[in-house]
């Protein structure tokens, strides 16, 4: 879309962090939306409103492609609510990628501005672009707590929430300039249908509609997401920067691609997926995350391993999975137990959270808290003995020290 084309359509997207602008604005704009960005980042926010354009370089096996994003404002969301709340109030669609655990700080502004739309209007679309279940569904549940009694009881009159699956590696941003972006050219950007049962989705052509979402999320957090968790514990623990650098390593590689392999047979049997097109996705995500041009940090990966290793996540899910069905997940269960090693990493609070709950809890308390874990999974008992293992062994040993002297003795054996 040119430079010249006239912008009739108006999004308003949360969070202008590599995601928001390299993945959900970028396929906004291109898809003849006026993007207005909302954020808390003072600095970002006057940069946009500055500069009113930015490059996103997507690189694939085939090179590097630059497109340039503009028709682009932002908005500060604590000095001016108002302002955010009248942009909701007339845009076609809002959308966020701002992490989980912060929807429930923009939920008022969505709901206020959602109380103050005209009936007349087509229905505001809202997606929730979250890497995690039911993630439009979770803001909604926060929304709710907004909206005046009439906008509630009549609220597919005035907003229509769909869940999405979203899939596109953005790695550390140092190559960069300023606002430009660097990421992979792959992406999947998947959302339900059934809030659209009677009008028609948004045109965005990333974007593939489908009725049941089920499939695409489950394939992703226990193939995409799986695969990069596992290489980078694993890469971590034998002293391996980044994920490219574990990825050259043939063992590294083998206990990843293992992995993924194993949660494969359970997306197989649930979903009624061809075992030939997903050994070939399994396959796809082994080079993506090989890529050399993404060189993308073990420790940026690899953070929040306390959410990481939770239930419905991507190393105990699938393997939960498998052991109900008295499957094979030996490799999901060696990448649960390199997980508990990733410890007070800089910048990331969950790994001091990790290693403090190691040294402080018992290993049932951490198995039932950290991983969601009860006596009645057929996983629980293994669990219970990676976990009482990985304590054994850190007793009389620093986070430090483990680290260095993993360095020196790669992790080979168990598998």
């Amino acid at each position: 879309m040119s430079s010249d084309t006239a912008y009739t359509k108006k999004a308003v997207h949360f969070g202008s962090g590599a995601i928001g602008r390299g993945f959900v604005g970028l396929f906004l704009h291109q898809a003849g939306y006026e993007v207005v960005f909302v954020d808390v980042n003072e600095n970002m926010v006057k940069q946009i409103n500055e500069e009113g354009k930015y490059t996103v370089t997507e690189i694939g096996a085939d090179g590097r492609n630059d497109v340039v994003v503009d028709h682009i404002r932002a908005i500060h969301s604590v000095t001016n609510p108002d302002s955010v709340k009248q942009e909701i109030a007339t845009a076609d669609i809002v959308t966020c990628a701002v992490g989980v655990r912060i929807l429930k700080f923009i939920a008022p502004l969505v709901a206020q501005g959602i109380n103050q739309r005209d009936t007349n209007l087509t229905p505001l679309t809202v997606i929730a672009c979250e890497n995690a279940m039911d993630n439009t569904a979770t803001l909604l549940g926060h929304v709710k707590d907004g909206l005046n009694a009439e906008v509630l009881n009549n609220l597919n009159d005035y907003a229509r929430f769909a869940n999405c699956a979203v899939d596109r590696i953005v790695p550390d941003q140092h190559g960069a300039s300023g606002l430009d972006i660097q990421i992979e050219a792959f992406y999947e950007w998947v959302v339900e249908t059934p809030p659209f049962k009677d009008m028609e989705p948004p045109a965005i052509p990333a974007i593939k509609y489908v009725p049941d979402l089920a499939p695409y999320i489950t394939r992703k957090l226990y193939t995409v997401n799986t695969a990069h968790a596992t290489a980078a514990y694993h890469g971590r623990r034998a002293g391996y920067k980044t994920i490219a650098e574990t990825m050259k390593d043939s063992h590294m590689r083998d206990l990843t691609r293992g992995s993924i392999t194993e949660s494969a047979k359970f997306i197989v049997d649930e979903y009624k997926i061809p075992e030939e097109e997903q050994a070939a996705y399994v396959e796809k995500i082994i080079s993506r995350i090989s890529n050399p041009a993404l060189e993308d940090p073990v420790d940026r990966v690899g953070r929040a391993p306390l959410r990481k290793l939770g239930r419905n996540e991507r190393l105990i899910g699938p393997a939960a999975a498998l052991a109900e069905r008295g499957w094979d997940y030996r490799h999901l269960l060696f990448a649960i137990e390199q997980a508990l090693w990733f410890l007070d990493v800089e910048k990331d609070e969950e790994s001091h959270q990790l290693a403090l709950q190691l040294h402080t809890k018992k290993p049932d308390e951490l198995v039932k808290e950290i991983c969601g874990l009860t006596t009645n999974d057929k996983l629980y008992p293994e669990v219970l003995q990676v976990v009482s293992k990985v304590q054994e062994q850190q007793k009389n040993v620093s986070t430090t020290q483990a680290t260095a002297a993993a360095a020196h003795n790669p992790v080979v054996a168990s598998i």
